[in-house]
């Protein structure tokens, strides 16, 4: 595929279609479960009445996304089965929010809080400690919402249409239904892309390996791909690579229900009970997500080759599917890009209200003010994404994600070691914290901001992601800062 694709009427007439349902169905959305939107639980949190079905395509709206299906087989695409370290930590990630995430819901739930910064205000007190959670949330969200942009781009190249004007267009009426509608807009909208997703999906992954000449086929095309290629690419992975895959896999486990995005979409449930039962259903995108990832391979047995990794989905299904299917599809996708990215802006945006702006500059703000506030921020959070994808190399984007990734697990010991223990303190989870981001940052750069560092024990040697590393240090500082401040305390007492 290259940059003059030419523009294919019919391919096009579908993804505009499915575009305007999306768009009604978002603006519909304020209607739907009425609550006050003057209120900021009712805007950002949908009124906390979300049951299993509606909370179910929620989370598995946020937390895959548009580059999901574009980076995902892209990266299986380029390096083989490494690119996989997304299926264990899928796998990983649900007894975590089935063990955990219930007793945070129960606490918000009884206590109002809004945010996860707002659960460490509460248990904690204070302001600038909350306020260092809030804005490592935000900073870390800030890229990935731009990434949507980027899996948005992608497939709009795809349909042959250049220029940043569509990109501009929809994120213009993405940002007025969220403004509208708040978190009811995504969660509607969630119904329409998890089944377009799933539809094609289940066609790609059924018909292409028919026109493949199967599965043998399309793993054996894939083996010598990688053989001819040499280094540490292949469709088993290497023995120096096992840790790093390991780490990664753990490590992005632990990260990933410490977005705002993600926690948005728990504390949004009706109860625990709800929670509860998602984390039982939701490995069935686990599954989704694996016949995602062996779009790589499929593409290397077509024969697809494209100047950027990128583009290896459209391509592919520009080249073996009919033009309906290709507008459907990208369309699909384009869908996955606006549900995370109205979640993610909507989670930074009660972030910065709750945790920043109210605490630090305006105290006093009523109810009605603090939503009102929570809507401007979410448009100019949309709009500083889409200023960044428009005059940034999408590199950046792509650099800082994997830094936000790093960034966000350095809070889970203030999140989620405090649901459990009193035993720590405000300066010793503040300088675990401190650590953690400092040391974290550093190791990034220094390797050029790859997502793993090798750590060296006498003649071993081992790669190890990064943010694990850190997290490492920040729960051993966390800990020997909180135990020498609470015996000063005992003393001083």
């Amino acid at each position: 595929m290259n940059d003059l694709t030419p523009i294919d009427p019919v391919a096009m007439t579908i993804f505009i279609a499915f575009f305007v349902l999306v768009t009604v169905v978002g603006f519909f959305a304020a209607r739907w479960k009425r609550g006050d939107l003057t209120q900021l639980h009712e805007w950002g949190l949908g009124g906390r009445q979300f049951g299993v079905l509606i909370s179910w395509f929620l989370v598995g709206g946020d937390f895959y996304t548009a580059y999901t299906v574009i980076a995902v087989p892209a990266l299986v695409y380029s390096v083989g089965a490494y690119g996989f370290f997304a299926l264990p930590y899928t796998i990983i990630v649900y007894p975590f929010v089935f063990a955990v995430m219930p007793k945070l819901w129960k606490i918000a739930h009884a206590k109002n809080h809004i945010t996860g910064a707002d659960y460490v205000q509460g248990e904690y007190g204070g302001k600038w400690f909350p306020a260092a959670v809030a804005i490592t949330g935000i900073v870390a969200t800030m890229p990935y919402i731009a990434l949507q942009l980027v899996g948005m781009q992608v497939v709009i190249k795809g349909l042959g249409v250049t220029g940043e004007l569509p990109l501009i267009i929809a994120f213009v009426i993405l940002a007025l239904y969220t403004y509208t509608s708040g978190l009811r807009a995504p969660a509607m909208i969630a119904f329409v892309k998890d089944i377009m997703i799933y539809i094609v999906v289940i066609a790609a992954v059924w018909l292409i390996p028919l026109k493949l000449g199967g599965y043998a086929h399309v793993f054996d095309s894939a083996d010598q791909y990688f053989k001819a290629k040499g280094g540490p690419t292949g469709i088993i992975l290497k023995p120096g690579q096992f840790t790093a895959y390991a780490s990664l896999a753990l490590g992005s486990a632990l990260a990933a229900f410490m977005y705002p995005h993600t926690m948005t979409a728990v504390l949004a449930s009706s109860s625990a009970t709800t929670v509860r039962k998602n984390a039982i259903f939701l490995p069935a995108y686990t599954l989704l997500l694996g016949l995602i990832a062996l779009l790589g391979y499929m593409a290397i047995a077509a024969g697809i080759h494209v100047k950027t990794a990128s583009d290896v989905v459209p391509a592919l299904f520009g080249t073996l599917f009919p033009s309906w299917f290709v507008g459907f599809a990208a369309a699909a996708i384009a869908i996955s890009a606006l549900v995370p990215a109205a979640i993610m802006s909507i989670g930074a945006a009660n972030l910065f209200t709750r945790n920043l702006w109210r605490p630090l500059i305006s105290p006093d703000m009523s109810s009605a003010a603090e939503a009102s506030t929570a809507k401007l921020v979410s448009l100019v959070v949309k709009f500083g994404a889409l200023l960044f994808i428009v005059f940034l190399p999408t590199q950046y984007a792509i650099d800082l994600q994997l830094l936000g990734g790093v960034w966000i697990l350095q809070i889970f010991p203030a999140i989620v070691f405090t649901l459990y223990t009193r035993r720590l303190t405000t300066p010793g989870l503040f300088l675990g914290w401190l650590f953690g981001i400092v040391l974290g940052t550093g190791l990034a750069i220094s390797q050029g901001l790859k997502p793993v560092y090798v750590v060296h024990l006498g003649d071993a040697s081992w790669p190890v992601y990064i943010g694990l590393i850190a997290l490492v240090v920040n729960i051993v500082v966390t800990h020997v800062v909180s135990l020498v401040t609470r015996r000063s305390i005992v003393s001083a007492a």
